[in-house]
């Protein structure tokens, strides 16, 4: 049982890391108004909206990603060395 709460916490880390990047990459590959950008945007928006208000853009540079998933990879990390 724990095993299976283990490989969720990580399975839903690994989730958040990809729809990050996959959010990231839609920022540079896709035009503003394009159906998967919004769609990503949707996903990812909300979850950087706490980093946003601590952390703002630096250069026209958003960390806000970045930080997002060191600490997704943080919180699982403790939660899951705690079950452990």
């Amino acid at each position: 049982m724990l095993n299976l709460i283990v490989n969720f916490i990580n399975t839903l880390a690994l989730l958040l890391s990809i729809i990050m990047i996959a959010y990231v990459l839609s920022t540079w590959v896709f035009p503003p108004y394009h159906s998967f950008r919004n769609f990503i945007a949707a996903i990812a928006e909300p979850l950087l909206a706490p980093i946003h208000r601590v952390v703002p853009p630096v250069g026209g540079l958003d960390f806000s990603p970045f930080i997002f998933m060191i600490l997704v990879d943080v919180a699982a990390a403790i939660v899951t060395g705690f079950v452990h």
